[in-house]
């Protein structure tokens, strides 16, 4: 793999290595979502959506990927890290896009943290004598180190990861079409898409403000835009394949699944403590043991590594940030083509999250309801910087903008986004108008601070 040196720029070294290829990209997307990212909330959008749990991550893909398009479009126009923040400054101006990194932030800071918490519950399930909160700290500090050797080094061991979660999704795969084939299914074959109990779209669409949690992860891809060789649209197409593959993968497990599942979804709904193992109760039942003992390690392994690709991702975010002069300075600095202070910074909250979650019994709760309404909202930014920029600001050069990519697929996907928004619960929605009001105050304060360069030569 071809590595180009680092670029240095006043005040310290802060040029990133360009070291990763498409495949690297891909790793890092399929990482962060992970292939058995619905696992750990099979049970919620089971109770949630009334039983039609594949149609909720059918309508979630679909979401997602008017997402995944405005992402490939504004790479090629700004192929930084940092992605929405340097898309919505680039397409709306500075303002909005301190805004869209600052509710992105929210995300990243978090998601890694939901993460780490799961490979601490699933370890736990595995080694009850050692404490969820136990576990998720090591999680942290093995994939911090690899993080602090450079994103090749942690592609390398990602790899292998990736590898072993597709294995064992493809064993339940087999294991759960054998058992339908030989014993028939729990519910109607239709249900994972209609529901066991009767169709509600409000309840698909509730249910969709949860799923996107597990999608999160594949717009983290264009933060790696400037370590990359061949170009932005080796990102693009990274973007864009990782969440068609994963949408596959999520709707066709949550099928089988559901298939398999011999507890209502009204029961689940009456019993929220089922909800969590609900997966891996239902692998158990049909399957066996040692399926759940192989999805449930696979699962902490899995969880880990995610959060290793988040934690990446954030360093990524908040050193662009401070790169343009809207975070400390400090936080953009790099060592050997590494932001390593931007990555400890993200460690360090991430730290105290994970734990704090977990050492609380309605820890998942707490972080799960925060982390969807940061990226959406940021989402809804990006679709809006597409406009921006292709349709507005482009609009006195004499290039025409393509009506259907640069603006009506944008107001689409920022419309499904405004509606799965309004079905989230209360207690994230205040959340997420409490941490922006924050960051307006904070883009207030800076307000009279001259607008420097974003410092890449």
């Amino acid at each position: 793999m071809s590595k180009v040196t680092s670029t240095r720029g006043t005040g310290g070294q802060t040029g990133l290595r360009r070291e990763l290829g498409f495949r690297d990209l891909v790793v890092y997307g399929l990482l962060f979502i992970a292939p058995m990212a619905p696992v750990g909330i099979f049970g919620t959008l089971d109770a949630r959506s009334h039983g039609a749990v594949a149609l909720v991550y059918l309508v979630a893909t679909v979401a997602m990927a008017f997402t995944a398009f405005s992402y490939a479009q504004m790479v090629r126009v700004a192929p930084r890290a940092g992605s929405v923040f340097a898309y919505a400054r680039k397409g709306l101006g500075e303002g909005p896009g301190f805004v869209a990194g600052w509710m992105a932030m929210l995300d990243y800071l978090l998601i890694p943290a939901v993460a780490y918490l799961f490979a601490g519950i699933a370890m736990e399930a595995l080694v009850p004598a050692v404490n969820r909160w136990v576990w998720t700290a090591l999680a942290v500090v093995v994939t911090t180190l690899l993080n602090l050797r450079g994103v090749r080094a942690a592609a390398r061991v990602g790899f292998a990861v990736l590898a072993m979660e597709i294995a064992v999704l493809l064993v339940f795969v087999v294991s759960a079409v054998v058992v339908l084939v030989r014993d028939g299914a729990q519910r109607g074959w239709l249900s994972p898409l209609t529901g066991d109990v009767g169709f509600s779209l409000g309840a698909v669409l509730g249910a969709v403000s949860v799923a996107v949690l597990s999608y999160l992860g594949f717009d983290a891809i264009a933060s790696f835009a400037e370590e990359v060789t061949g170009g932005s649209a080796k990102v693009a197409r990274a973007v864009l394949f990782c969440l068609a593959l994963t949408g596959l993968l999520f709707v066709a497990q949550t099928y089988l699944v559901a298939l398999l599942e011999p507890v209502s979804s009204a029961r689940l709904a009456a019993e929220p403590a089922r909800q969590g193992s609900a997966f891996y109760d239902a692998v158990n039942a049909s399957v066996g043991a040692w399926l759940h003992d192989l999805v449930a390690a696979s699962k902490a392994i899995g969880a880990a590594f995610a959060a290793l690709a988040g934690q990446a991702a954030a360093g990524r975010l908040l050193f662009a940030m401070a790169r343009g002069r809207r975070l400390p300075r400090v936080l953009a600095r790099t060592d050997a083509g590494v932001p390593r202070v931007a990555l400890l910074l993200a460690a360090a909250v991430t730290m105290v999250a994970a734990v704090w979650a977990a050492r609380r019994g309605d820890g998942m709760d707490h972080l799960v309801s925060v982390v969807d309404i940061g990226a959406l909202t940021a989402f809804v930014l990006l679709h809006a910087s597409v406009v921006g920029w292709f349709v507005v600001r482009r609009a006195g050069t004499g290039a025409p903008p393509h009506w259907l990519r640069h603006l009506v697929l944008p107001v689409v996907g920022a419309v499904v986004l405004l509606a799965v928004i309004a079905e989230a619960a209360t207690s994230a929605l205040v959340v997420g108008a409490l941490w922006l009001a924050v960051g307006l105050v904070v883009l207030a304060l800076q307000w009279g601070r001259r607008e420097g360069a974003d410092g890449v030569p």
